[in-house]
């Protein structure tokens, strides 16, 4: 199979960066992501991971993907998906202003900068697929990511499409 790429961008900022799909280690994510693309909604900086942004989605797969090539400890440029139920979601520290009451949330996670670890302080543990590897354009998304840290996320959509 040939290489696949999308594009992740903020689209606000205007900045977008290049990731191939890791389909030799994340197949039935990689399929799952690609099969839905594009997408895009509002975009969260972490509180506990550190250096990530995500973006939340209904559930899209047919199925949700097995845990495969799973990690607690992404490094710059890794694309992660993770899934939640509402009501590990649900509680209102993690800010979010959506109906969290849909079985299954999806995570669309882009980690910018070394030193993170997946560990939540009210579930312990959250190990998630990497199924992508930003190419090209990831010191660009790392200060627009700082920027977003520091000015806030209000307003601002987090987008992957095919490349």
């Amino acid at each position: 199979m040939a290489d696949r790429f999308i594009e992740v961008s903020l689209t606000k900022r205007g900045v977008h960066c290049t990731a191939r799909l890791l389909d030799d280690r994340a197949p039935l994510t990689c399929r799952a992501v690609w099969d839905a693309l594009p997408l895009g909604s509002d975009v969260y900086h972490a509180k506990y991971a550190r250096n990530e942004i995500y973006a939340l989605f209904p559930a899209f797969a047919d199925r949700e993907p097995p845990l495969e090539n799973p990690t607690v400890t992404p490094i710059p440029g890794d694309l992660c998906y993770f899934t939640f139920s509402g009501t590990e979601l649900g509680t209102a520290a993690y800010g979010y202003d959506r109906d969290l009451s849909r079985p299954v949330t999806v995570d669309l996670a882009l980690f910018y900068e070394r030193n993170n670890l997946l560990l939540n302080g009210d579930t312990g543990w959250v190990p998630g697929i990497v199924w992508g590897q930003v190419v090209d354009g990831l010191d660009r998304m790392a200060d627009a990511c700082q920027d977003l840290w520091r000015a806030g996320a209000l307003g601002e959509t987090l987008s992957f499409r095919r490349a």
